[in-house]
C-alpha cells in the first residue's frame, strides 16, 4: 500500500530529527562540551540546541556567531580566495568556541557551532570529532 505524502513527510522529519539528535550528542560527547548547536546562518536560526548553562545561553551565543560567519565569508569573496572555511576558533579566557560550516551540499548555509571548557578540551581532537560530525550530518 502506498504512503500517502504526509506520511513520507512525517517520515522525512523523524529521519531529520533523528540525524541532529545523533550529532548533537556526539558533539557533546567531546571532552570539554558545554553546548552546542546546529544553526542557520542566513536567518540566524538555530536548528538544535544541546547544552548550555545558566550563564551561558547557545541560542543567543549561535544567532550572535552568525555575523561572524557571514563576515568572515563576504571577506573570503572579496578577496576572491580559492579557499573555502573549514572553520573559525574564537579563543575566550575560559573557553573555545568553534564554529564550523557545513560544506556538504545539502549543509549550505549551516554550521555547527561548538563552545568547549579550555581547561578540559584538546582544542586538535575537537576539531577532528566536529569534522567527523560534520560528515555525518544529513539535512
Amino acid at each position: 500500500m502506498p504512503r500517502s505524502p504526509r506520511t513520507e513527510e512525517r517520515s522525512a522529519e523523524a529521519a531529520l530529527s533523528n540525524t541532529l539528535d545523533i550529532a548533537l550528542k556526539s558533539a557533546m560527547n567531546i571532552d570539554g562540551a558545554i553546548a552546542v548547536a546546529l544553526v542557520d546562518y542566513t536567518s540566524g536560526m538555530t536548528l538544535g540546541t544541546l547544552g548550555g548553562t545558566p550563564d551561558f545561553d547557545i541560542t543567543v551565543a549561535a544567532a550572535g556567531n552568525t555575523d561572524v560567519v557571514r563576515a568572515k565569508l563576504r571577506a573570503i569573496d572579496l578577496l576572491g580566495l580559492p579557499d573555502r572555511m573549514e572553520d573559525i576558533l574564537i579563543t575566550l579566557e575560559s573557553q573555545y568556541h568553534l564554529i564550523r560550516p557545513l560544506q556538504s551540499a545539502n549543509g549550505h548555509g549551516l554550521f555547527l557551532y561548538l563552545a568547549l571548557a579550555k581547561s578540559r578540551a584538546n582544542l586538535a581532537l575537537a576539531r577532528h570529532h566536529l569534522r567527523g560530525i560534520e560528515e555525518n550530518v544529513k539535512i
